[in-house]
């Protein structure tokens, strides 16, 4: 295939996933909501902090890219509450109410926020699509609308756990080790947009 037909052949896939019926972006919500649980089993624990490091976060990520802004966060509402229903596909194969009002509820809040967020700028702004503003975008919807309520969601919950912290704490609970990661997440998530989505 000529660089023509990859940028046609791309354009073409977007623009029918954006022109599906209402039932086929419901079922792309549905997989999507899948594919995160299964990348929320990508799972390493660490010993000084409730939160776990979790490949979902690309997944939230690319949601809102593929999906836009309300079939994006559609899907992780979906991941949420089928979650918290009977679906054990949280972190470590967990579910139920319990883990949403847990250590991790505020930043499960967040992936809808950051989903709906990057799936607005995606389907807006189409010059917004090439590496380094994606890259932006996608930075600010991880490390601002997913740690915002996740931190405050973990500050929560140390409270009424009795467990003394600090901001420090907190930082390092909730932030800190998952820098790296993220970056990782981040620059892969809009390397997505690059090759995937067209840019006009």
């Amino acid at each position: 295939m000529n660089i023509d037909g990859y940028y046609s052949t791309r354009k073409n896939v977007f623009e029918r996933i954006q022109d599906a019926s209402v039932a086929t972006k419901l079922l792309m919500s549905l997989m999507m909501a899948c594919l995160t649980g299964i990348m929320a089993q990508i799972i390493i624990p660490l010993p000084w902090t409730p939160v776990p490091i979790t490949a979902q976060t690309f997944a939230v990520l690319c949601s809102g890219l593929f999906l836009g802004k309300k079939y994006g966060c559609l899907s992780q509402i979906l991941y949420i509450v089928l979650g918290i229903a009977f679906i054990p596909w949280f972190g470590g194969m967990t579910g139920g109410l319990e883990v949403f009002l847990g250590s991790t509820g505020g930043f499960l809040i967040g992936f809808v926020i950051a989903s709906y967020f990057i799936g607005l700028i995606t389907e807006k702004y189409a010059d917004a699509r090439n590496f380094k503003k994606m890259a932006l975008t996608i930075g600010i919807a991880n490390f601002a609308l997913i740690y915002i309520p996740g931190l405050a969601g973990l500050a929560l919950f140390l409270s009424m756990q009795g467990t003394p912290f600090g901001i420090v704490d907190l930082l390092m609970m909730g932030l800190v080790p998952f820098i790296a990661g993220d970056i990782v997440k981040i620059l892969g998530a809009a390397s997505v947009s690059k090759v995937f989505l067209p840019k006009d």
